[in-house]
């Protein structure tokens, strides 16, 4: 298959684990450490059609999950973002929702649950 992931996360660990958990789906996997670096690793992307989704943290420095999602939506309508999360609170699923959040997925997340929701996103 072709298309791009983005992996949004400050815990190296965290996108290791994502990127090792959704890697049978044989898609190009980028990993970014905030949402600043996710933005400059998009403007270095040559065919930014090729975005299919993004994976992105809430709890991260410089730009958090939230920031990266407002501005993104700014950009891009359409490319599904899954929060992926500690963040249980009803508020905080909502501001997300609201920030144009496609989805929701809590950590520590079983890997063939996160696969299950890439598929449902990227049919």
């Amino acid at each position: 298959m072709s298309g791009t992931i983005l992996v949004i996360d400050d815990s190296p660990t965290i996108r290791m684990s994502v990127e090792f958990a959704i890697n049978e789906l044989n898609y190009n996997i980028i990993q970014a450490e905030n949402g600043v670096d996710a933005f400059q690793k998009l403007d270095l992307m040559k065919d930014k059609d090729d975005l299919l989704l993004c994976i992105c943290d809430i709890n991260m420095p410089k730009m958090n999950g939230i920031e990266f999602i407002k501005e993104f939506r700014k950009k891009d309508k359409f490319t599904p973002v899954i929060v992926l999360t500690t963040e249980t609170e009803q508020a905080q699923i909502e501001e997300g929702r609201d920030a144009g959040a496609s989805g929701w997925l809590i950590k520590p997340f079983k890997p063939d649950s996160l696969v299950g929701v890439v598929k449902k996103f990227l049919r």
